[in-house]
C-alpha cells in the first residue's frame, strides 16, 4: 500500500494565503470580519477556506497556532545568531508589539470561548526563552537571579497589557524600559560580535 500523499504545494501555499489573510482581516474588523472577506484578501474562493477551516473557531485557532509557531520560530532564530547581549530584549520587544496588534483575534477567541490547546508550543517557546535568557546571563547581559518562570511571568503580563490595552508605541517602550532596566546586570555587558 502506498503512503499517503503530503499535501500538495498549492494547497500549502492557499494554506498560508488564508492565514495571512485572516491575520489582517480580523486585526482590521474583529467579530464582525466575515470568512468570504478573508477569502477575498486571501485570493482563493470561499470553498477553499471552508476546506482548510470547516468553521471559524477552526480559522481563528489556527491562527493562534501559526503565530506561537512564528513566536517560537523567531526565539530559535535569535538564539541560534542573535547578540546574546541583546536577543532576549529584541524578542520581548517583538512579544509586546505583536500582543497589541492581535488584539482582535485573540478576543475573538475569547468571546467564541475557543479552545486553542496550544501546550506543546507554550513549551516549545519557553525553552527558547530560557535558551536567550542563559547566553545573556553568560555574557553578563541580564542578572544572574534572573529565573525563565520570571521571565515568561514577565512577558506574559506584559503581553496580556499591550493585548488587552492596545498599548500605542510609546506606552510599549516606556513599559518595556523599566522591564529592561530591571533585568539587566549592573555594568556594561559584552557583546558576542
Amino acid at each position: 500500500m502506498t503512503p499517503p500523499a503530503a499535501p500538495r504545494a498549492d494547497a500549502r501555499r492557499n494554506r498560508a494565503l488564508i492565514l495571512a489573510a485572516a491575520g489582517e482581516v480580523f486585526a482590521e474588523r474583529g467579530a464582525s470580519a466575515a470568512t468570504e472577506e478573508v477569502a477575498r484578501r486571501a485570493g482563493v474562493a470561499i470553498g477553499t477556506v471552508f476546506r482548510h477551516f470547516p468553521t471559524k473557531d477552526d480559522l481563528l485557532r489556527a491562527l493562534m497556532k501559526d503565530l506561537l509557531q512564528r513566536l517560537t520560530d523567531q526565539v530559535s532564530q535569535l538564539a541560534a545568531e542573535g547578540d546574546p547581549a541583546t536577543a532576549l530584549f529584541e524578542f520581548f520587544t517583538s512579544l509586546v508589539e505583536q500582543a497589541a496588534a492581535r488584539k482582535a483575534v485573540v478576543d475573538l477567541l475569547a468571546a467564541a470561548g475557543t479552545d486553542v490547546q496550544v501546550t506543546s508550543a507554550v513549551q516549545a517557546l519557553r525553552d527558547g526563552i530560557a535558551r536567550l535568557l542563559t547566553r545573556a546571563q553568560q555574557v553578563g547581559a541580564i542578572r544572574a537571579d534572573v529565573q525563565v518562570g520570571e521571565v515568561m511571568a514577565l512577558l506574559t503580563s506584559t503581553g496580556q497589557g499591550a493585548l488587552q490595552g492596545g498599548w500605542d508605541r510609546e506606552l510599549q517602550g516606556r513599559a518595556l524600559a523599566v522591564i529592561f532596566s530591571g533585568l539587566r546586570a549592573a555594568g556594561p555587558a559584552r557583546s558576542s560580535g
